[in-house]
């Protein structure tokens, strides 16, 4: 009661109320300011700290001044300067330092640190009592000012909780009950008793002006938080929108990345659900575009995805939407009801894909292959229909005559059974699907063993054992028969080094690890790291695969064959059979292809040529083996013939490996 009497009577209203307007307005941008410190790191956190303080002791000692000033002490009033600039620096040092330790952590720390900052304010305002001068006697009731203390540590503590909370109201009040609540109970403390009753006071104009003065400062100084803070607030927004520009832009083009890409799919499908119309889903691979690289350099190439994104840009409509999704991949999308709109707009960009183009000094024509499927009918789902057009885009980029392909289920299928048959095959060896197999190869007497062919294996976790002839070719197109045929290399090496009776292994090499320059040294590591030596491993090559770059091929062959290696040429008289392949190089052996033995009983044509290679085999002194045997009457044939070398089911089936010890082996059939 004795509280309310003070406001009332003691005090002038309107400037309780400006004083009011201060605190409230000042705890906001305070504790907004904080709030922002706690969402920021290193020198940024300690800046908004600061400026958090900064409004936090300006609003409580501008809202302590004005108080003071509308208070009527019934005698002549003075401040002392000093002081209260010292009282201002209390609240202000003491905001800080409860700010920085309670931006994070316990409950308990946070609020000793409100009340701290409560004790601050209760430092600057009896700082400030004291720099108060009246002229007459001033005494305190003590249990008021331990009150209004109390009270102050109190809300304080409360208003930092409520804040940590996400409670920003109620941290509000509780920051204006901690200054008011502590300045009106401090001020019912104190009673005066002037000197002079009557004496002239100050006047109340002046002290009006004073008070709007003080309220305007501590508005500006509280302005430049809120400046700073709708500053900050204009900046993230530009940083997210930048972000998210960022996030679904592709930098080079400023087309749509594949993220947009995504989302917008999804959209139209959502709505071409409920609208029953159609998506078409384009997938666009660039055909020159690696060529414009390696010929131009990377800049050109970045020069000519830009050209190519302002193109398609230009062309679209409503319901169009065009994407890079990487590298020199682009997508598109089209809602239709007619098909004949679908067709305009693919022949719109195969026009622009296929446009020519100035880059510096040159002209080029990008070209492209454009794959296309439709929802519903080539998949009801996102994946399914991205999917389903690159299908088609893979076989327009087969298909020299045409540049767009449509998606045909019949067709496609076995594309994407390969596709995933080639993703299984990588994942093969990790998984120990692959296996080694080994065929003998023997004296055509049956007496001797010479050594074994490897075979590989691949039992499939769910079709089982797939044929080499199908797998194989998959493995040459993606790359993967590299790190298959490194697997085989050490394998076929390591097992023939435990072998007791140093036979030969015969390890077949394809055309893609020939090309590979790092094949020669990938034989001579694998020899030392097995301790196989090089006089036991032979390598057995096709001729096609040394044509395709002869002057290459014929050098790594070389290198192998100064190591010790034996080089034995691969189906020989199916391919070229050129004698000028035979003349480049000191072959070891050749293998005459099975396809021969099967016509050999019955042809005339077949033996007169199996004669013919062994004559030319005995004039270059170069052994000749028959591969393919499978009857006896082939072996007695082939003994006629003076074919001293065979391999064959007659001969010996693919055996696994463990099972294969070459001073166990027998050639049972010829026994």
């Amino acid at each position: 009661m004795r509280v309310i009497t003070c406001v009332f009577t003691l005090h002038n209203l309107w400037l309780v109320a400006l004083a009011a307007v201060v605190c409230v307005g000042g705890g906001w941008v305070a504790l907004e300011l904080l709030r922002r410190a706690r969402a920021r790191q290193g020198v940024q956190r300690a800046g908004w700290l600061f400026l958090a303080a900064i409004a936090a002791g300006a609003s409580v000692w501008c809202t302590h001044f004005i108080a003071m000033l509308a208070y009527d002490a019934q005698a002549p009033v003075t401040f002392d300067p000093l002081l209260t600039m010292i009282s201002l620096l209390l609240v202000i040092g003491g905001s800080l330092l409860a700010f920085r330790m309670g931006i994070e952590g316990s409950m308990s720390r946070i609020g000793a640190s409100g009340a701290f900052l409560g004790l601050s304010i209760a430092a600057m305002h009896y700082a400030g009592m004291t720099a108060y001068h009246v002229d007459g006697i001033v005494d305190w009731d003590g249990y008021y000012v331990l009150a209004s203390v109390v009270i102050s540590a109190a809300c304080g503590a409360a208003s930092l909780v409520a804040l940590h909370k996400q409670r920003r109201y109620f941290g509000l009040l509780m920051f204006v009950a901690a200054v008011v609540g502590l300045h009106f109970t401090g001020m019912t403390a104190v009673s005066v008793t002037p000197f002079v009753t009557g004496a002239p006071l100050a006047d109340a104009a002046a002290v009006a002006a004073m008070a709007v003065a003080v309220a305007g400062v501590a508005m500006l100084i509280v302005a430049t938080g809120v400046a700073s803070y709708m500053i900050d607030n204009d900046t993230a927004e530009k940083n997210v929108e930048t972000l998210r520009q960022m996030a679904l832009n592709d930098a080079l083009t400023g087309l749509p990345n594949r993220t947009s890409y995504a989302d917008y799919l999804e959209h139209e499908l959502g709505r071409a659900r409920l609208d029953g119309k159609h998506v078409a889903v384009i997938g666009m691979d660039l055909n020159n575009f690696k060529e414009i690289n390696d010929l131009r350099g990377h800049d050109a190439g970045d020069q000519a995805l830009k050209i190519i994104g302002g193109r398609l840009v230009s062309m679209l409509r409503d319901g169009e939407f065009v994407a890079r999704i990487g590298g020199d991949e682009f997508s598109a999308l089209k809602r239709f009801s007619d098909h004949r709109d679908l067709l305009d707009f693919v022949a719109r960009l195969e026009r622009e894909l296929f446009a020519s183009m100035r880059i510096e000094d040159f002209d080029v024509v990008p070209g492209a292959s454009i794959g296309v499927s439709v929802f519903p009918n080539d998949g009801d789902t996102a994946a399914r229909l991205i999917g389903n057009a690159d299908l088609a885009m893979y076989r327009a980029k087969g298909d020299v005559t045409r540049a767009v392909c449509f998606y045909e289920a019949d067709m496609d299928e076995l594309a994407r059974a390969r596709r995933n048959l080639s993703l299984d095959l990588r994942r093969a060896i990790e998984l120990d699907q692959l296996e080694l197999h080994y065929q003998v190869q023997a004296s055509v007497s049956g007496k001797q063993v010479l050594g074994h062919e490897v075979l590989l294996r691949w039992k499939h976790h769910e079709r089982g054992f797939i044929p080499p002839a199908e797998f194989i070719p998959l493995a040459e197109e993606t790359g993967t028969i590299l790190v298959i045929g490194e697997w085989v290399l050490r394998e076929a090496c390591s097992e023939a080094a435990g072998w007791t009776d140093g036979g030969k292994i015969a390890v077949n090499i394809s055309a893609v690890q020939l090309a590979n320059a790092d094949l020669p040294r990938l034989v001579h590591q694998v020899l030392l790291d097995t301790g196989l030596p090089a006089s036991r491993l032979e390598l057995e090559i096709t001729e096609s695969s040394i044509i395709q770059d002869k002057a290459r091929s014929l050098h790594a062959l070389r290198q192998i064959r100064a190591l010790g290696v034996t080089i034995a040429i691969d189906d020989f008289g199916t391919g070229y059979s050129s004698l000028e392949t035979l003349r480049s190089f000191p072959f070891d052996r050749i293998k005459l292809d099975r396809s021969f033995m099967t016509e050999l009983e019955h042809s005339q044509q077949a033996r007169a040529i199996v004669r013919a290679v062994l004559a030319l085999g005995k004039s270059l002194d170069i052994s000749v083996l028959a591969e393919g045997v499978e009857t006896r009457e082939q072996l007695e044939l082939l003994e006629s013939e003076g074919c001293n070398e065979a391999q064959g089911y007659f001969l010996g089936r693919p055996q696994p490996r463990g099972a294969v010890e070459s001073d166990a082996v027998t050639v049972a059939a010829v026994a």
